[in-house]
């Protein structure tokens, strides 16, 4: 072997004497640079100082097998964190925006909404400090675990680190396998005395109760709240679109192009009927009478003695060409755009629709009004596409019946330049105007539900929401990574990016936190934080170029979804399929198994509380169950790897399904079993304790020789040798260094004498360090 070919940093030959044999490390080198087998120039804007180690193991035939290990830091821990920041910094200063425009409020919620906007800036102001300190910062990617309480590096993930395994094997393909490993995302500086994210979440929304009846609010669900932030980001992402739309339908029909007409308005009767369906609510409609009665002078409407008329929701036209059939549609004949209803109530909308205000003050409030404003928008999109239909079918009539030779002259004498777009214009305007009305009543309603929810939870809500954002920043970053690496490690695999865009990936998290202590609060806000990661998609995109800045991922959105998107260079980008090349949104399904192995889940086992536990992997089976159930309907098998290990995913899954449902001590084949299952099904790999540093070390090697042992063949003589060589000189030993600047686990007696026996290290490599 050449070893200086293996890695282009300095190479020192170990010879360390383990129990009278030679320690199988060959070869190693610290802060090297990439390996193109591993990572390779791409990746380099995105993965930092490695460290390589090189390893010979004898296999079952007395072969010897090369494997190099090698793990980095990721860029990544720091970029994510920043741009989910500024986006939160973004997104409560659009809603402090949306509070001041609810216009003129009764002095009690005037005052509400005055406090409530004070918090807010409380808030964006504590995000900006923490962006300028984290713009500050220069050195490594990562944040060591003695940091992990730092305030300024609160949304920074601890310890956050890549690590590849290599196998190279006589007469065999090269394999390789992948792992991230991660503290636990959690509010490290925020503390865990009264618990972490999942109870302090349960208790907020029985407190909210009691406040709302305290602030004379009405109370709003979890469901209700975020369907109220859906509703606004349809608005925000659909009005602007609808508009546009209707701005180059106009300029369609002035140029005369039927097919850019016919197009455009096939794309604008989408997007209108997806902007109508999202304010087909009831809590929309609730929500505009409650603000009605927090306006000045509110009088509540006087009862008659006729029950109002319902206001059936207008269908929908399938396609352009088709009108609403409900017996207060508006259908238009007239070419010139004239309008015949076929009945009297309500008026069409024949043009500019003459405008109310958004809530009427000083005055009764018709519930029914925002049913027929609410309707206009279908009447008015109907009315445009019977007049397209006119126009063109006139047109076709022209072409049939006129001589080609003459027919030039005829569309200049009847049809001339512009006559399309002026008949088209006054719907459009109306419909412009309608969406416009019906998108402000419907933001504004929804706004007030919002601060509703903000005054109710005055008290710790908005601390509450902060928790979750510094929890979220640190297992997307984290989840970012993941799929970076495994998307870069599959490029060439059709079977993988076949799976990707069809159905998508699984990222399974392992944890190691025990049930007890602060460890479960640590556990709690986990729960949480990877649980929030499936409001997330990916999407690949082209870079603009190969310059590092260019192939940093980007993420963009709001809090209840966020897009990560993806640059790859150009050459790789062609190799992808084209419904990933078209921006197709990626999917990922998280899921989260624990099994506490410390002296501390000893105790909880015992005199304490496991059910967090079982809840947590539980729950996540069924996810995981699910998943396969779908990737089966739809990714052929012959997509995923193939395995040495008999046993299929099918039967992986139902013993999975016995263990986490069996009473039994510290059963870490739960993980053991979740981890395989991974493999198996392309999924993304992380490995988590509360540091990453010490438990995470151990699992991570004892891994890597499973994997040697039942992929590889290794000699079941080296599995212990192989195992503490990797814990006593490998990258994990080099991870501990970074973070602590001493070459030895965190681990005494007590909690060596309560791990399971594969996860000890060996003597000499632990002592009672600060961790």
């Amino acid at each position: 072997m050449k070893m200086g070919e293996i890695e282009d940093g300095e190479a020192d030959h170990i010879t360390a004497d383990i129990q009278g044999q030679k320690c199988a490390l060959v070869c190693e080198s610290l802060h090297g640079t990439t390996n193109d087998k591993d990572y390779g120039p791409r990746m380099s804007a995105l993965f930092k100082n490695p460290v390589c180690k090189v390893y010979r193991f004898q296999t079952v035939d007395s072969k010897w097998m090369l494997v190099r290990e090698q793990m980095a830091e990721s860029t990544l821990s720091f970029t994510i964190p920043k741009q989910l920041i500024t986006l939160h910094i973004q997104e409560d200063s659009r809603r402090i925006q949306e509070l001041k425009d609810l216009g003129e409020l009764s002095p009690h919620w005037d005052n509400l909404r005055r406090e409530v906007i004070t918090r807010y800036d409380q808030v964006i102001r504590s995000y900006q400090e923490n962006l300028e300190e984290l713009d500050k910062l220069t050195g490594p990617s990562f944040k060591p675990s003695c940091s992990k309480a730092q305030k300024y590096l609160e949304f920074i993930p601890i310890n956050l680190h890549t690590q590849r395994m290599r196998v190279t094997c006589p007469r065999k393909t090269d394999a390789f396998y992948d792992i991230i490993t991660v503290g636990a995302p959690a509010a490290h500086f925020q503390g865990f005395k009264s618990g972490g994210l999942q109870r302090l979440l349960g208790r907020y929304e029985n407190e909210k109760k009691s406040y709302s009846t305290a602030y004379q609010c009405i109370y709003y669900s979890p469901e209700q709240t975020a369907r109220a932030r859906d509703v606004l980001g349809t608005l925000s992402e659909l009005q602007p679109l609808i508009g546009s739309l209707a701005d180059r339908l106009l300029h369609a029909a002035q140029q005369r192009c039927a097919h850019a007409l016919r197009d455009t308005l096939k794309s604008l009767a989408e997007k209108t009927e997806q902007f109508v369906h999202a304010l087909k609510d009831e809590l929309v409609k609730s929500a505009l009478l409650a603000l009605h009665a927090a306006r000045p002078g509110y009088v509540s409407k006087t009862q008659t003695q006729t029950p109002p008329l319902q206001t059936r929701a207008p269908q929908m036209p399938s396609h352009p060409g088709q009108t609403v059939t409900e017996p207060d549609a508006v259908v238009c004949n007239n070419v010139a755009g004239e309008q015949t209803p076929t009945k009297a109530e309500p008026p069409p909308p024949a043009g500019p629709l003459e405008r109310q205000d958004s809530i009427p003050h000083h005055k009764e409030y018709d519930e029914e009004e925002w049913d027929r404003v609410w309707a206009n928008v279908a009447k008015s999109l109907n009315c445009v596409i019977a007049l397209v239909d006119k126009l063109q079918e006139q047109d076709n009539n022209n072409q049939e019946s006129t001589p080609d030779q003459a027919l030039a002259d005829v569309i200049t004498s009847h049809n001339p330049t512009g006559e399309w777009r002026e008949q088209l214009s006054p719907l459009v305007a109306s419909l412009k105007e309608c969406v416009t009305e019906v998108g402000d009543r419907a933001q504004k309603s929804m706004t007030f539900v919002l601060l509703q929810e903000a005054v109710c939870s005055i008290p710790q809500g908005l601390f509450l929401q902060q928790r979750r954002d510094v929890v979220f920043s640190q297992a997307l970053s984290a989840l970012a990574c993941g799929f970076v690496m495994r998307l870069y490690a599959g490029l060439e695999d059709k079977g993988f990016l076949q799976q990707l865009h069809l159905v998508g990936l699984v990222a399974q998290f392992e944890s190691l936190l025990s049930t007890y202590s602060e460890e479960i609060g640590m556990l709690e806000d986990m729960e949480t934080g990877i649980s929030d990661l499936h409001r997330v998609t990916f999407r690949i995109t082209e870079a603009k170029s190969d310059d590092p800045a260019d192939l940093q991922p980007v993420v963009s959105g709001r809090r209840d979804h966020y897009t990560v998107e993806v640059p790859l260079p150009q050459q790789s980008f062609q190799m992808i399929p084209p419904e990933l090349r078209e921006g197709k949104p990626l999917q990922v399904y998280p899921v989260l198994f624990n099994v506490g192995i410390n002296e501390q889940q000893t105790i909880a086992e015992r005199f304490g509380d496991i059910s967090l536990q079982e809840r947590i992997n539980q729950r996540n089976f069924e996810i995981l169950d699910g998943y396969f159930k779908t990737l089966s309907d739809k990714v052929p098998s012959e997509c995923l790897p193939c395995f040495q290990t008999q046993m299929d995913v099918k039967e992986l899954l139902e013993t999975l399904g016995q263990n986490v449902v069996t009473k039994k001590r510290k059963n870490v084949e739960i993980l053991w079993l979740a981890g395989t299952i991974c493999r198996r099904l392309n999924g993304i790999r992380f490995t988590s304790c509360k540091s990453a540093k010490d438990r995470t070390s151990m699992s991570v090697t004892l891994e890597q020789c499973a994997l040697l042992r039942d992929e590889h063949q290794l000699n079941k003589d080296y599995f212990i040798r192989a195992l503490d060589c990797m814990r006593r000189e490998g990258c994990r030993i080099e991870n501990v260094q970074k973070n602590i600047k001493c070459r030895k686990y965190a681990f005494n007696i007590l909690q060596l004498m309560a791990f399971p026996k594969c996860y000890r290290p060996p003597e000499g490599t632990y002592g009672k360090v600060d961790s």
